[in-house]
Parts: C-alpha cells; sequence; structure tokens
C-alpha cells in the first residue's frame, strides 16, 4: 500500500524522532519530532481520539479546576511544547485510536490498509504526535476527541479495533491491558488478593481475572473510596469482600486488610490508585514474602522503597509494565466472557451527545 518513492530511514525504537536532548530514548525525551512524514519503517497514523491515563487526567482537571476548555488548551501546549502528550507532572500520556494514513514499507505488519481503524498499545509519551485540534474533552472518561498525526515506530504493538465492541469501549479497555494481563500471570489458586483503586476501569478488569485465578479456596478483597464503585462491585461480585477505603490512608488500610484476612494480610496486593501516595498502603496490605504490582502510573518508587525499607517489610515490588504478550486480547476478552461488566464499560464510556463540546 506504499507509493512507489523512497523514504528515509528510522530506527527501529524511535531514535531519529528524538530532538532533545540528544541520545535518549523517545520516552523521556524533552522533545519529539511529530513531523507527519512516514519514514521507512514507521506507521503514519491519522488520529481520532485520545484516551488520557487516569493519573494524568486526574492532574489535568484538577489544575484545571474542571473546566474542560482548559483542559484542551493544557493538552494543546503540552502537545505543542513536547511534540507528544507527555504530562510533565505525573509524567504519564494515555494512548490513542485512528486510522492508517501510511505504512512505511519496512514497518512490520505489511497487512495493515490505509483507513483502517487501531488502537496503539504504548505510551503518548514516545508517540510523536501533532494535533491539529482538540474538539471535545469527556471530564468523566478521559478520553479526548482531536484531529491530528502521530508516528508508531516499529517496535510499537497496536490492536485493530474489535468490531462487537463500541469504539469507546475498547479504546478504555486497550489503555489498561497491561493490568489484568499482569493480574492474571501473578495470582495463583487459594491466594488472597488485595486491589486497591478497584472501582476504576484498571480495577474492575484485576478484580475479575484475580477471582478467576484464585478460585474458590482464595480471597479477593477489593478497597475502593468512592461508594457508588463500591456498590458496583457488590452488584457484579467481582469480589469476595468490599471494604470502603482511602487508599491514601495507610493505617486505615493496613486496620482493613488485616480484619479481611484475619491478621494474615495479602499474597499479591494491585494497587490501581490514580493519585499519589497509596504506596505505604499497597506495601503494609502485604504479607512479608508477598508481591505487590504497582500498575498506576502515579506511583512514586521512591516513595514505595523508603516505605517499604522504613516499615522492614520484605515484600516484591513489581513495575506496572504496560505489556505482556496477547495483553489486548486477554482485556477485551474479559468483556465477552462477563457480560455485566461488558455493560458497565458500554454505561460509562458509550457517551452519545454527551461531551461537552469545545
Amino acid at each position: 500500500m506504499t507509493a512507489n518513492r523512497s523514504y528515509p530511514r528510522g530506527h527501529r525504537y524511535g531514535l531519529h524522532r528524538v530532538v532533545k536532548p540528544e541520545g535518549v530514548m523517545p520516552q523521556p525525551a524533552q522533545r519529539l519530532d511529530a513531523r507527519p512524514i512516514c519514514h521507512d519503517n514507521e506507521l503514519l497514523i491519522d488520529v481520532d481520539c485520545l484516551n488520557i491515563d487516569s493519573a494524568s487526567f486526574t492532574q489535568l482537571k484538577e489544575e484545571a479546576g474542571g473546566d474542560p476548555e482548559r483542559v484542551a488548551e493544557r493538552i494543546r501546549s503540552i502537545v505543542a511544547e513536547r511534540g507528544k502528550m507527555h504530562n510533565p507532572v505525573t509524567h504519564s500520556g494515555g494512548m490513542l485510536i485512528g486510522r492508517v494514513a501510511e505504512v512505511g514499507p519496512s514497518f512490520p505488519d505489511q497487512r495493515l490498509k490505509r483507513g483502517e481503524k487501531i488502537a496503539t498499545l504504548v505510551s503518548l509519551t514516545l508517540t510523536p504526535l501533532q494535533l491539529e485540534a482538540v474538539e471535545r474533552v469527556d471530564l468523566e472518561t478521559g478520553q479526548v476527541k482531536v484531529r491530528g498525526k502521530a508516528v508508531l515506530f516499529a517496535s510499537g504493538p497496536f490492536a485493530r479495533l474489535p468490531e462487537d465492541l463500541p469504539e469507546s469501549v475498547a479504546l478504555a479497555v486497550l489503555d489498561v491491558c497491561g493490568a489484568p494481563a499482569q493480574t492474571a500471570r501473578l495470582v495463583r489458586p487459594g491466594q488472597r488478593v488485595v486491589i486497591l483503586g478497584a472501582g476504576g476501569k484498571s480495577g474492575m478488569l484485576c478484580l475479575w481475572h484475580a477471582k478467576k485465578q484464585a478460585g474458590s479456596g482464595g480471597r479477593v478483597i477489593a478497597l475502593e473510596a468512592r461508594e457508588e464503585a463500591c456498590e458496583t462491585i457488590e452488584r457484579l461480585s467481582l469480589a469476595d469482600e468490599v471494604v470502603r477505603v482511602d487508599a491514601t490512608r495507610a493505617v486505615e488500610v493496613l486496620e482493613a486488610v488485616e480484619r479481611a484476612t484475619g491478621g494474615r494480610l495479602a499474597d499479591v496486593t494491585i494497587n490501581c490508585v490514580n493519585v499519589p501516595n497509596a504506596e505505604l498502603s499497597s506495601i503494609l496490605a502485604t504479607r512479608d514474602g508477598g508481591t505487590v504490582y504497582f500498575f498506576s502510573t502515579a506511583v512514586r518508587f521512591t516513595a514505595a522503597a523508603l516505605g517499604a525499607e522504613g516499615v522492614g517489610k520484605d515484600v516484591n515490588m513489581m513495575i506496572g509494565n504496560g505489556y505482556a504478550p496477547n495483553h489486548a486480547e486477554l482485556a477485551l476478552q474479559t468483556l465477552r466472557e462477563f457480560p455485566p461488566l461488558k455493560r458497565l464499560f458500554e454505561e460509562r464510556y458509550v457517551r452519545t451527545g454527551k461531551h461537552p463540546a469545545l
């Protein structure tokens, strides 16, 4: 599908797009070259929608005082300054959906067709992005309708959008698909599992896989601050016990988990909280020798390391790698296997006419 012309050569990991500082990878770079010129091993994308990650969008909303126009302006300014959507406060981004505009002749998947809808499965913090317009911001979902161009490097995974799910639902699920995949890997039959921030999209998906993996001999405990979210988890029977507690209040979390586990604490704790200061809560909730999986990008890993040292806890701490083999299909399949969760995601993310226009 590529024209008979010469293409500039690109580096597999996108080093040719780094403007400053020289010699670094695209993710930590201060600025990328986002010109919509397709290199030989790149995919050029017409962008339709950004899904800003939860930690970043929460920060942007707070900074903007809940004003969607100010959120839109901040997104425009970040992208214009950095050539990517890389929040300078949370250092996180999100992902996007769009249509294939051009496929370089050396891009790994030559089966892609112009106009095909895809979702990128790499962070916006390393995705060259140029925006023509920010059209509307949904303050409830973190999804932002835009017009622009983006570039996917040869190393970047992507997913074709499924035909059986609304695009906004698929986007929401794919944004966090690393979390349920890692949960399915980590949890073993009979284990005690604690999930903090259990009422969000990543938390709900993790709960389902934790229940599936732990089985009837295990125990899954959902910790969530919002009353409505607690009621939803109970209604869907996604946890053996639901506790309403602020994940940033470490002592209250510890006491709640001690009560729920008879003092034995969690074998596996998964942090899906979208604000900082839940690091120590996750550590205290976990038994010595247990595992803490920090999926949230709001986590400060210095605080986690020093916090564990300070309370004398010997726990295995995992950084939330958003990639795992087959993670996109596993996350999407979750909604197919559990229709009540699919309906919930549709209620949350299919929003006909509800977007505030900008």
